[in-house]
């Protein structure tokens, strides 16, 4: 789902749409997703080679509670602010001209569902964390008695 919403965001949205490009919204998203990604790939690559300290694990596991918020609104309110433009410039028209509904109406569907989307997503981290974090804090409180 993530990647279908950040793919979505920069082909369909980004990429298409010239005048929202320097919107800070754009420089606000991808300097989130940037940020977690510098935390997440050398988590990954730590775990593959079996020395991952439990510092980065933390920052893995917590550094997404701010940074996926403040992603998330750049990317609905670039979206938010692409609609004249989509609208404007009948943006996909041959695409959609099968369906019942444009894409301008497709976007407003993705942006009322994002916030729940959004949240299924983000409850889904923080338990990934409860996982992570609460068995890594168990056996650290075990290594001290």
């Amino acid at each position: 789902m993530q990647w279908g919403g950040r793919t979505h965001f920069l082909l369909a949205v980004v990429r298409r749409i010239v005048e929202v490009q320097e919107l800070p919204a754009v420089f606000v998203t991808f300097t989130a997703w940037s940020m977690i990604d510098a935390i997440r790939y050398p988590h990954y690559a730590l775990n593959i080679i079996g020395s991952c300290p439990s510092w980065v694990v933390y920052i893995r596991y917590t550094a997404f509670i701010v940074l996926y918020p403040i992603g998330f609104l750049g990317e609905l309110s670039l979206m938010w602010q692409s609609l004249p433009f989509v609208k404007m410039n009948h943006l996909y028209a041959n695409f959609f001209a099968a369906l019942p509904f444009s894409y301008y109406n497709f976007l407003w569907v993705v942006i009322l569902s994002y916030p729940f989307l959004w949240l299924n997503l983000y409850l889904y981290m923080l338990k990934q964390r409860r996982s992570k974090l609460g068995n890594q804090n168990i056996t650290e409180k075990k290594k001290l008695i």
